[in-house]
């Protein structure tokens, strides 16, 4: 089973292809490409109109090998009883013979985009950069049809999945090759992502995502020999008596993520237990009694009290978890933790993470959250639809939720919480962020969506309960399919 699924740049993707130039003939690569995306084409053609035959598709081409990609699928399609037509946008510099295979076929050139079932966006490959020009823009901005991607939306950026003005927003985009980071990253604009491979040799990735059922298999739960101090036990300073949703929240995650031990420090103890009387609560740190991994942060308060518990935790040489309020405390006094050697997860939303460095994450999130981890040493959550998780030495691993039913006030709570335990069960940071950040985007929309296929808002509270079917669904994932 494989357990990630790697996104590739353009500058690597290029170097897999040349060396596939070198062992295969000379065409061939682009008409797998094409072969792949024809057939892509073909089935949403049948599935939304109920044929394929007699239906009309039209090309958007742009000059290079994506436009040659495009020519060639609409040949095929032709062939198919398609009506296609071809739209070139810089008619001198079109794939001579994409263009050529697709008259031979019967399909047409012309000006106009006419009133076609789907429309084939190739427009820009991964050599684009920036918006689409302006004749683009207008053409892409008149369209009713849904628009497949021949490889990745055109105007979105290939590597950073930025957006700077005009792109195309596509039903189903098709990835030649390998994914690139643009489709963990813009998933909005590529819609549902069908990989067509055309025999590259790929290096280890510096982008990735932990494929489901790897998570699923390796979550802790309780063996024979285990008892509840040995899967870990979770500590947990988190919320107060003035602010005891935090701590509710986040511990109940910590109580939810496993089946051993959650032991709670703070003022917010009475609250904690009226919800959980399972968990062993203490108002200070010092008090608490042995834990494998401590979460510090939401809702704990920035004052100097909360500093000096902060400061108590990270002196230990356990596992933490710094987020909310902690990240303040943090931003304020980075000594606290830089180079800190035990692991230690801090988990920034896209403000907090303006704070901790002085800058906002900008276009290119993913080489933003990899300075900040190289920097102060330490695994780096960076919250967002496509969160990103960066520890030093390893490829940036990144969890694309499909929605966003997280972004709501105490769902970063439950986040941590979740960690924690993951990091008490002896988990390394990188996959205990990443594993707990697709577990916890999969409860939210199991939360947004119980009982009904349209998704409606949702909250914390019930994503926290739906913690535990989350955690099911990914393990039975990982289980032989009969």
């Amino acid at each position: 089973m494989s357990t990630q699924r790697g996104y590739f740049t353009a500058d690597e993707v290029r170097a897999a292809e040349a060396e596939l130039f070198t062992r295969v003939p000379d065409g061939v690569p682009m008409r797998r490409a094409a072969h792949g995306l024809a057939t892509v084409v073909a089935a949403e053609l049948r599935s939304r109109t109920g044929g394929i035959a007699g239906r009309a598709v039209t090309l958007l081409v742009g000059s290079g090998d994506n436009g040659g990609d495009v020519l060639w699928a609409g040949s095929m399609l032709r062939r198919r009883g398609v009506a296609v037509t071809a739209v070139l946008l810089n008619p001198d510099r079109a794939h001579a013979k994409g263009l050529a295979a697709l008259r031979k076929a019967g399909g047409r050139v012309r000006d106009e985009i006419g009133d076609p079932d789907l429309v084939i966006d190739g427009i820009v490959g991964i050599s684009g950069h920036g918006a689409l020009r302006p004749r683009a823009a207008e053409l892409v901005a008149a369209l009713d049809a849904p628009i497949i991607a021949a490889d990745l939306p055109s105007g979105v950026d290939p590597d950073t999945g930025a957006v700077e003005g005009p792109a195309v927003r596509a039903e189903v985009t098709v990835a030649f090759g390998a994914y690139k980071p643009v489709h963990a990253l813009a998933v909005p604009y590529c819609g549902r992502i069908v990989l067509v491979p055309i025999g590259l040799r790929l290096q280890e990735p510096n982008l990735a995502a932990l494929e489901p059922a790897s998570i699923g298999a390796a979550w802790p739960v309780p063996g024979p020999a285990d008892d509840k101090y040995t899967q870990g036990v979770t500590g947990v300073c988190a919320g107060s008596a003035t602010y005891p949703g935090a701590a509710v929240l986040c511990t109940g995650a910590a109580v939810a993520a496993t089946s051993g031990m959650v032991r709670y420090a703070g003022t917010g103890a009475a609250e904690v237990l009226r919800h959980f009387p399972e968990v062993i609560a203490t108002q200070h740190v010092s008090g608490t009694g042995r834990v494998q991994s401590w979460v510090f942060g939401p809702g704990a308060g920035t004052d100097s009290d909360a500093r000096k518990r902060l400061a108590e935790i990270l002196s230990t040489d356990l596992p933490v978890v710094v987020d909310a309020d902690g990240l303040t405390l943090l931003a304020a006094e980075p000594t606290l933790v830089r180079d800190r050697p035990a692991p230690t997860v801090l988990t920034p939303h896209a403000g907090e993470f303006a704070r901790l460095t002085g800058r906002e994450a900008g276009k290119d999130r993913v080489s933003a959250v990899r300075d900040l981890a190289d920097s102060w040493r330490v695994t780096v959550l960076l919250k967002g639809r496509a969160t990103l998780v960066a520890t030093p030495g390893h490829a940036v691993l990144v969890n694309e939720a499909g929605g966003s039913w997280t972004a709501t006030a105490g769902a970063g709570d439950v986040l941590s919480g979740i960690i924690g335990t993951l990091l008490a069960a002896g988990r390394d940071p990188a996959w205990s962020a990443a594993a707990a950040a697709r577990a916890h985007s999969l409860a939210a929309d199991l939360a947004a969506h119980e009982n009904h296929s349209i998704g409606a808002p949702t909250s914390a509270m019930p994503l926290l309960d739906h913690v535990r079917p989350a955690i099911r669904a990914l393990r039975a994932l990982a289980l032989p399919q009969s």
